[in-house]
């Protein structure tokens, strides 16, 4: 089995977003598991031991044109129209610690990879290991990790810090992850544990 980290990590931050934009007067109009916040409480941790660690990290936020012209066939399921582009609720929660010179990249799609400049920004990081936190487990998460599988990238996806649409597909999703890279689930213990090794053998140099 592979090494946690192989050569140079990223840690990718998907869609830790406000609320209020998943959110109609109908209800939600995006499907969530039971504690799905709870689950990202530990990404503010991740982010800064990434930072204490030197360990890029990269923010992605899905945000769509008031005009609903970038949906495609994203409405033919079961989601509602959801995080439209100047609703409070479609900014990068406050909570996890963005700063305004963080790498950022606004998505229209699921996959971090699909029509952004993402590869560009891996290559210019020599990225070789891409640890994945956020939501949702089995759709952005999930298609992200599949393209950097076929990108040839080490992929890792924190299990604590993901959430779903519903248990039975977070569980599914982390299982097909497992099954692409075997070693792919980890917990925020085994990468706060990796990237305080990272900081110390910077500091022995």
């Amino acid at each position: 089995m592979r090494e946690l980290i192989e050569g140079n990590p990223v840690l990718v931050v998907i869609d830790i977003q406000g609320g209020e934009g998943a959110v109609t007067s109908d209800g939600p109009a995006i499907p969530l598991m039971e504690g799905y916040d709870e689950r990202l409480s530990a990404a503010p941790e991740l982010i800064q031991a990434a930072r204490d660690a030197e360990v890029p990290i990269v923010f992605f936020q899905e945000a769509h044109r008031r005009d609903l012209v970038d949906f495609g066939r994203e409405l033919d399921g079961v989601e509602g129209v959801h995080l439209l582009e100047g609703d409070p609720g479609t900014a990068v929660d406050p909570r996890i610690g963005m700063r305004p010179d963080d790498y950022f990249i606004r998505k229209r799609r699921y996959s971090c990879f699909f029509g952004t400049e993402f590869e560009i920004l891996l290559k210019g990081l020599k990225a070789d290991t891409l640890i994945l936190i956020g939501g949702h487990t089995d759709v952005c998460v999930h298609y992200t990790f599949v393209d950097a599988h076929q990108h040839d990238y080490f992929c890792r996806v924190v299990e604590d810090c993901v959430a779903g649409s519903s248990q039975r597909a977070h569980d599914g999703a982390l299982e097909a992850m497992e099954y692409l890279q075997t070693g792919a689930r980890r917990t925020t213990a085994e990468i706060l544990e990796a990237f305080a090794s990272l900081r110390l053998a910077d500091q022995r140099r």
